[in-house]
């Protein structure tokens, strides 16, 4: 994506929704209470940290966007907390309540060795009272005019009611603008007018009455969606599997997931619905902004704790994913340790090698049957030295960059790693495949690596290849012409 984030420094967003403070009690374990089976967690350090809408605003003030806030809190020490960090931020508070009586929402987190092992919550959840809804309502009379997109953060604790999304959406539209909403609960025709809306996986299951557990079941849920909540556009998030975008004809558009590890997915919403609005504010196309908040989503959830992305770790992440894109090569050692990450998760990894010298339907057919037989397909292409050891004078036709480069393009290729032909046991033993591939115009006895395989616990799988083709055939052929 080619896009000048500096443009964020520009854009003024309206957040609007439930503000909480998330207090984080850090410590380590060493034992279990001789009291119940429980760790007991030394503290070693306690901080305090935005959450809810609040979260919402770290992250668009963190991207260098200026923020105007409404909400409401209590009078007592957390909501003063609160109210101080949004203005260390330079957030615009003018248009946040404090209620008599109302307390602030709290979520204690208690965190050991990098694992959250318990949450505490302190809240409330009955609705605001009539004289501060329409204290809200003013506020949003005179902020919406002055922003370029308004952000609705629904958690769910009294504030954002079906009154309150009716007004906003009314004022929204008065004044042409967009209106973005992360919502909560069963009933998503609370909602009805937004622009767009971003439930999980979870929440688009549960509001639409359908199991997802496919893609069919999912697509299923989004137009149901769509059609039954009077909402414009829809953006479902799920998890490791990236997000489906459906626009206001019902077509679908999917994103696989950006994040390389997962440790927190606390405040992941936040972030996808700030990046979101912040993309469609700064004039991108709402399929664009929604690239950009997968991938600052994949950033954030590598972090511990409700965290925001900065312009730096946005700006690093699209152009390292701009490489991914134009090439899949990767080293051995970082194939090494991505293989050993992906059989803690259960990946079945496969592993197929050769030339690869002039790209045929044969290779072709190879890689997509290879891919079917597991998670991971990586590809050990020779070096150039090796083509040439192997197939002699003249050869290789195309340089190994090149044949990188190709082979990328294929969607059932996962990495690439080149390698000489003399050192083939050296990535098989780092890469450690389930499944080692090669065309049934081998003999399994032939097969370079069969024996370290096997020692590994992994096996050979011969493809069967139907076409009389190879690629020093087709070379030969053009000498010959």
């Amino acid at each position: 994506m080619n896009f000048d984030i500096s443009r964020f420094n520009q854009a003024h967003l309206l957040v609007i929704g439930d503000l909480m403070i998330d207090e984080y009690v850090w410590g380590g374990v060493e034992r279990i209470s001789p009291e119940a089976p429980v760790p007991v967690v030394a503290v070693t350090d306690q901080d305090y940290a935005l959450g809810g809408s609040g979260n919402v605003a770290n992250n668009l003030t963190t991207l260098g966007a200026r923020v105007s806030v409404l909400g409401v809190t209590g009078r007592g020490r957390d909501g003063q907390r609160l109210l101080d960090r949004l203005e260390a931020l330079g957030a615009d508070t003018v248009g946040i309540i404090q209620e008599s009586g109302r307390q602030t929402t709290k979520k204690t987190r208690i965190i050991a060795e990098h694992q959250q092992v318990l949450r505490i919550d302190r809240e409330t959840r009955k609705e605001i009272s009539a004289q501060t809804f329409e204290a809200v309502i003013k506020s949003a009379e005179q902020i919406i005019p002055e922003v370029d997109v308004i952000l609705i953060s629904d958690y769910g604790k009294g504030l954002v009611t079906r009154s309150l999304i009716k007004s906003l959406v009314q004022i929204a539209k008065k004044h042409n603008k967009t209106t973005v909403a992360d919502p909560k609960g069963l009933d998503f025709t609370k909602y009805a007018g937004v622009s767009l809306l971003t439930p999980n996986m979870k929440e688009a299951s549960l509001a639409s009455g359908i199991e997802i557990t496919d893609a069919g079941s999912l697509e299923h849920a989004g137009q149901m969606l769509l059609e039954a909540c009077g909402i414009e556009k829809l953006l479902i998030t799920c998890g490791k599997e990236g997000m489906v975008y459906f626009d206001a004809d019902g077509r679908s558009s999917k994103m696989g997931t950006k994040a390389r590890e997962v440790y927190d997915v606390s405040g992941a919403g936040d972030t996808v619905i700030a990046v979101l609005g912040l993309g469609i504010a700064s004039g991108l196309p709402v399929l664009e902004a929604v690239a950009l908040a997968n991938t600052a989503a994949g950033i954030v959830v590598a972090k511990v704790g409700t965290a925001a992305v900065s312009q730096n770790e946005l700006l690093q992440a699209l152009k390292s994913s701009a490489a991914d894109k134009a090439s899949k090569a990767r080293s051995l050692q970082s194939l090494a340790e991505l293989c050993r990450k992906r059989r803690k998760d259960r990946k079945k990894i496969v592993l197929t090698n050769g030339c690869f010298d002039l790209l045929h339907v044969g290779h072709v057919k190879l890689f997509e049957a290879s891919k079917k037989l597991g998670d991971v397909l990586i590809v050990a292409i020779d070096d150039d030295e090796s083509v040439r050891r192997l197939k002699g004078a003249g050869r290789p036709v195309i340089g190994a960059a090149e044949r990188v480069r190709i082979l990328s393009a294929l969607d059932s290729i996962d990495y690439i790693v080149v390698f000489s032909d003399s050192k083939l046991d050296g990535v098989i033993d780092s890469i450690r495949p389930d499944i080692l591939t090669k065309g049934s115009n081998y003999g399994s006895e032939e097969v370079a690596g069969r024996e370290l395989v096997d020692s590994r616990g992994g096996r050979v799988e011969l493809i069967p290849i139907t076409e009389e083709i190879s690629s020093t055939q087709i070379i030969d052929s053009i000498k010959k012409k």
